[in-house]
């Protein structure tokens, strides 16, 4: 088991004896971030983005890591999330294998790695390392937090536990809680980890690493990363090259498509851990944002203390459809806030915040510039 952690990253304490959510504490344990932009001189200029389930703290190529990030079309100088005017810092979630604390870390008490001796995760927990983390940094008001995906769902945690720590919020194809579909996707992907002998019970070791179970799981997810109108558009009923020399006897890829999810599933799974991937999926599953308000999700987004907000999804996404982010803009407004509501005309589903910047870009940049 290792960690997978870029150059640049920096590293925040969080204080002995952090407890979570779900009960068990937490010793020794850091956060990763990177940082991007300068701060200007009333310090006011701060914008924290939470990330989705995979990425770690490098979200665009900087001096100290040239590579590019996984947001690169989205920030930088003269980008939507323009680091000529905002100091950026991008926090890597708690329960990661990208440099933050996770299953994959070793655990104090014995030296090994904690695999399943990790406590359980929420994303309650998430949004509780972010927030120290920004205070550690400094900022006891935020200009903005920033969440696409799970980093949606942190954003309202942080939120909802951290009261006005910042002044406004974009969430891009974020939701309040999971649907049954997405709950049952991610319980497949879990399972087809656990399934594969490899995995051990999550004692794999180096050399065994539970390839075909975490080529699978990634597998179902890209599926509904992307949108069934995307994947006709882009390879219909197209056919490898025959000399590629398909054996049909082995029930092995005869599409396109196929080669296309096989290529990428395995261009992820040895750069992820295979626990850190099981933790994350189900505090997602978990995440209940109405919870303390005995269900209430209405009463919950109203509590929220932010100015302004952007929230905006794709029509085609089935992971977290419009709806749930039609239901986080009413909530927000009927808290008081100024609230932008986008509807995005994009074939590319859920990952359309990764992809489509065309789209997603001059929303996010346009409501920057109002703060």
């Amino acid at each position: 088991m290792r960690e997978f952690i870029p150059p640049a990253t920096r590293f925040v304490r969080v204080p002995d004896g952090f407890r979570m959510k779900r009960g068990g504490v937490l010793h020794g344990a850091r956060i990763a971030y990177e940082t991007f932009g300068r701060l200007n001189a009333e310090r006011d200029n701060a914008v924290l983005i939470l990330t989705g389930l995979s990425p770690d703290a490098h979200a665009a190529s900087q001096p100290d890591d040239p590579g590019p990030g996984w947001w690169e079309a989205m920030l930088g100088p003269g980008k939507p999330i323009d680091t000529d005017h905002w100091y950026v810092i991008c926090v890597n979630s708690l329960g990661s294998c990208k440099g933050s604390t996770g299953p994959s870390s070793p655990d104090p008490a014995t030296g090994e790695p904690y695999r399943l001796d990790f406590p359980a995760l929420s994303i309650e927990d998430i949004a509780d390392a972010a927030a120290f983390t920004a205070r550690a940094l400094g900022f006891e008001r935020l200009a903005c937090v920033i969440g696409a995906s799970m980093g949606g769902m942190s954003a309202l945690a942080l939120l909802a536990r951290h009261p006005d720590l910042a002044r406004s919020h974009v969430n891009i194809s974020g939701a309040v809680h999971s649907l049954p579909f997405s709950i049952a996707i991610r319980s497949l992907q879990r399972e087809a980890i656990r399934s594969d002998p490899q995995w051990n019970r999550g004692r794999y070791a180096a050399g065994c690493y539970p390839e075909r179970g975490m080529i699978t799981a990634r597998k179902i997810g890209m599926t509904t990363y992307r949108s069934a109108q995307e994947w006709d558009c882009r390879f219909g009923r197209a056919k490898p090259d025959p000399a590629t020399g398909v054996d049909h006897h082995s029930f092995g890829p005869e599409f396109t498509v196929e080669v296309y999810l096989e290529h990428h599933a395995r261009r992820f799974v040895h750069r992820f851990d295979p626990n850190s991937y099981l933790y994350l999926s189900r505090s997602m599953d978990w995440f209940d944002l109405g919870e303390p308000c005995g269900g209430d999700t209405a009463e919950a987004l109203s509590r929220l203390r932010v100015e302004k907000a952007l929230v905006m999804g794709a029509q085609t996404d089935i992971l977290f459809p419009l709806r749930q982010q039609r239901q986080i803009a009413d909530g927000l407004r009927a808290g008081g806030a100024e609230v932008e509501f986008l509807s995005l005309e994009s074939d590319k589903g859920h990952d359309a915040f990764l992809v489509d910047i065309d789209r997603v870009g001059p929303p996010v940049a346009k409501f920057l510039s109002t703060l």
